[in-house]
């Protein structure tokens, strides 16, 4: 029963996760509203479930990946949810980006129903999650850590406990700040050396060698040059994380006044239609303000 998962939430980053336990040998029970996502599930050789509850009949582990913490929620206690039909002494583990106080809170309702739960998100987009070079950050009681070790290690080749419930969705905040303002930077200063005359390709190579690296320029840069916007992570995906910033931010009294900016750019974005495609189409924004020589 411990070697069976059931994976609710099959995007981008849940579809990365599905194929990555399943070559460690996990039976993966996937479940998603999108019938086209369930179906590609099901090419990679995964075993379909028609709701939450039937994903978890059985499997030792319920793992979430979606948007929001209302839909964690709902697809653990709702109808049909999850937690009706798991068996007794089910762990689970949430890869969601959302507001850590409210992962810190569900656990807790968890916890006091006999669930024990770990808050784990991805650092990373979902190509990099597809190849494992992303970490995982967890946050959770080290004994459940210790016991869920061996499916986090199927998904990330670095794993880190950063403290109890809340603190991974916490240090997933951060982590996707960063990466958000390293690719903002990033699109800026390319355009900036195009607007110049200089080439994309090799402005790009020697930003790589320069200590302005990021590894947003291996991940990002030649999309951006190339305009190769398919999704691995979505603009509109990075709208909702730095929502959830700035509201922390607001809460610690903390000044994210970079991320401010970031957001009305990738408002913009969103309403250009730009929602749905790759995070890194960032620099699509910035080129619509830009002069005719930064193309």
């Amino acid at each position: 029963m411990r070697d069976t998962i059931a994976l609710i939430g099959m995007g981008l980053l849940g579809s990365a996760l599905a194929e990555n336990l399943a070559k460690a040998g996990f039976t993966v029970r996937g479940f998603d509203t999108a019938p086209e996502r369930m179906r590609q599930h099901a090419e990679r050789g995964g075993h379909l479930a028609t709701s939450p509850a039937d994903a978890a009949r059985g499997a030792g582990l319920v793992m979430t990946c979606l948007m929001t913490a209302d839909i964690v929620r709902e697809v653990l206690h709702g109808p049909g949810g999850a937690l009706q039909a798991a068996p007794p002494g089910v762990d689970v583990i949430d890869c969601s980006t959302i507001h850590p106080d409210s992962s810190a809170a569900l656990a807790a309702d968890l916890t006091r129903a006999g669930i024990a739960m770990l808050d784990a998100p991805v650092g990373g987009s979902s190509a990099q999650a597809r190849r494992r070079e992303a970490p995982v950050v967890v946050g959770g009681a080290p004994d459940v850590f210790a016991r869920c070790r061996p499916v986090l290690d199927a998904i990330a080749q670095r794993v880190h406990h950063v403290g109890p419930n809340g603190s991974g969705a916490r240090a997933k905040l951060v982590i996707n700040l960063v990466l958000g303002l390293n690719r903002l930077a990033l699109a800026e200063g390319l355009l900036l050396g195009l607007g110049q005359g200089l080439d994309g390709k090799t402005l790009l190579a020697v930003l790589k060698d320069s200590g302005a690296y990021s590894r947003a320029m291996d991940t990002k840069g030649t999309r951006m040059l190339e305009g190769a916007f398919e999704p691995e992570g979505k603009l509109s995906q990075h709208l909702k994380d730095v929502d959830l910033m700035l509201e922390v931010g607001h809460a610690t009294g903390t000044p994210l006044l970079a991320s401010a900016l970031h957001r009305q750019l990738l408002l913009a974005g969103v309403a250009a239609g730009l929602g749905e495609h790759d995070n890194s189409s960032i620099i699509t924004v910035l080129r619509s303000l830009a002069g005719p020589a930064a193309s």
